[in-house]
């Protein structure tokens, strides 16, 4: 690589174009968007390979769950090594892994693959501070904000598209198409993407021992990653058993139909970068309010909806999932908007401990809800959702006075 496509602190905000945003965005999305294809594909899973619900269940749980590890693990060594090489590491280790489980005979090789999938799809939380180090000060909420639409966007997406495929294509064709699709991203990175100095010289251990120091120093840190998690467990708890109870009376609903509503969840998504530049103008304290205000709202409205004639029932949920994506989403970018001006030099390690914390709680809501899906149906959910919104709220209010 030569040095002039070596990214160098002195020259920060000079290195983030219009297209290198689009492409860091579109990583960023693409390999999210890994961790959600099963969601609305388990029924036909499970079907094919003869799996009980029980040890279905266990496939998105596993990915969210591996995703949180190797966040822990693998993302704080953006700042000790170069992003660039990690990045394309974690892209080759996600193609294997989606070919993995597109050739899964059983639920014991799936499982696997799931679990390496979310370890592997964490190179989108190396893309996401090497966008943050690219971007200009005056500009940062804005350009992560906009990276940001692109992962959530992945995420949302991943749902209608996966849907759509396993009911047309099947399941195993989806885990093909979007091994093929990831290896085109990383063609791309490779061409385009720079290289990024180190930040740090700590040993591994000592650097995974630093972030033990980190949560103790920053405060803003710990209010924000905690708040991010309580808003995951609530849209996690939602998006993990939204294809089961639409599958169920009254609605008969298959994959394909339950898939897209994630283009609901996709239109609060866009509203990104809206947030990004509110906190870049305003502060990330009042726009996080703001964003676990609204999701709170959204969640709780989703109690009406057994109330309500049932034409007007479907329309009601995908309002609220409008809303509840807009407060999270909103959410998450102003808290990252915060913790990246904790510590400019341990930007991978804030990252991480934010990410952790919200995937901690996305592994938390899947659980849960799927259990109070079981034993209360869809007002239990709707009432863990409600409940964690609100917590996150009370937490965003406590901050905002402080």
């Amino acid at each position: 690589m030569p040095a002039s496509n070596t990214f160098t602190p002195p020259a920060a905000g000079t290195g983030l174009s219009s297209g290198l945003t689009l492409l860091l965005a579109t990583g960023a999305g693409l390999s999210v968007a890994s961790l959600y294809y099963s969601q609305p594909m388990l029924g036909v899973i499970g079907a094919d390979i003869q799996a009980s619900d029980q040890a279905i269940g266990l496939v998105p749980t596993l990915t969210l769950l591996g995703y949180a590890a190797g966040i822990l693990f693998t993302a704080p060594l953006g700042d000790r090594h170069d992003r660039r090489t990690l990045i394309l590491i974690k892209v080759v280790l996600l193609v294997l892994a989606l070919l993995a489980a597109a050739w899964s005979p059983s639920v014991v090789p799936l499982l696997a693959a799931s679990l390496a999938m979310g370890i592997a799809a964490t190179l989108a939380q190396d893309i996401v501070p090497a966008a943050a180090t690219l971007a200009p000060d005056a500009q940062r909420g804005r350009l992560v904000g906009t990276v940001m639409t692109g992962l959530l966007l992945g995420i949302l997406l991943s749902r209608v598209v996966s849907g759509f495929t396993a009911e047309h294509l099947g399941w195993r064709a989806m885990f093909l198409c979007a091994a093929l699709a990831t290896a085109g991203l990383g063609v791309a990175l490779w061409r385009f993407l720079p290289s990024f100095r180190p930040t740090t010289q700590l040993p591994y251990g000592a650097l995974l021992a630093s972030l033990g120091g980190l949560w103790r120093q920053h405060a803003a840190v710990r209010r924000a990653a905690l708040a991010q998690a309580s808003l995951a467990v609530g849209f996690s708890a939602v998006w993990s058993t939204l294809a089961l109870w639409l599958h169920g009376a009254p609605y008969h609903l298959g994959s394909a139909a339950a898939g897209a509503f994630g283009l609901a969840g996709a239109a609060g998504a866009l509203a990104a970068p809206v947030f990004g530049r509110l906190a870049d103008r305003h502060g990330a304290q009042r726009t996080t309010l703001y964003a676990a205000g609204i999701a709170a709202v959204s969640f709780a409205s989703m109690a009406l909806i057994p109330w309500l004639p049932l034409h007007l029932q479907l329309v009601w949920l995908a309002v609220a999932i409008v809303g509840f994506d807009l407060g999270f989403q909103g959410a998450l970018v102003s808290h990252q908007t915060i913790i990246y001006a904790a510590d400019p030099a341990a930007r991978s390690r804030l990252n991480a401990l934010l990410f952790v914390a919200m995937f901690g709680g996305m592994g938390l809501g899947a659980a849960l809800g799927s259990t109070l899906y079981a034993q209360a149906g869809w007002m239990g959910v709707t009432a863990l959702a409600t409940g964690a919104g609100l917590v996150a709220l009370a937490m965003r209010w406590r901050a905002a006075r402080a």
